[in-house]
């Protein structure tokens, strides 16, 4: 067994990022310069434009929370199958958007990842997902 104690702490600096609006962890979890390949295509966009976006998009959906429902890490990398899920705030309807994400890790921080989205509206079928990210996936 490998031992991912450095991935580990990293996603869970960054789940607190996301969850918690801890933006002074970012530089904690992002390269300087942080590739992006998404649906926008792919780009080089600087650490603090980043947390900018981020900031962004949970003050656009207040109650965001991503639900991880897999994930491995190895050597320097980690993939996440996981599902944004949020309230409309002009009509209070529920949103989700299912997703896969995998990771390039240098010197401990994120340097670059490719994102894959489904439609908005898309869920995974499991009934429950991870309590955090970085929780042991237990296999019957």
């Amino acid at each position: 067994m490998t031992d991912n104690t450095e991935l580990t702490a990293l996603f869970d600096r960054w789940e607190k990022v996301w969850h918690e609006g801890q933006y002074d962890l970012v530089a904690d979890c992002v390269c300087e310069h942080y590739i992006r390949h998404d649906e926008g295509g792919s780009r080089t966009v600087a650490r603090d434009a980043y947390a900018a976006e981020i900031a962004k998009v949970r003050l656009e959906r207040p109650d965001i929370h991503v639900a991880v429902y897999d994930h491995a890490f190895q050597g320097k990398s980690a993939w996440f199958r996981f599902a944004f899920k949020w309230t409309d705030v002009a009509t209070g309807e529920p949103r989700s958007r299912a997703g896969i994400q995998s990771y390039r890790v240098e010197g401990g921080k994120l340097a670059e990842t490719w994102l894959s989205m489904q439609p908005l509206g898309s869920t995974w079928p499991d009934a429950v997902a991870q309590a955090r990210w970085t929780s042991r996936v237990m296999v019957a």
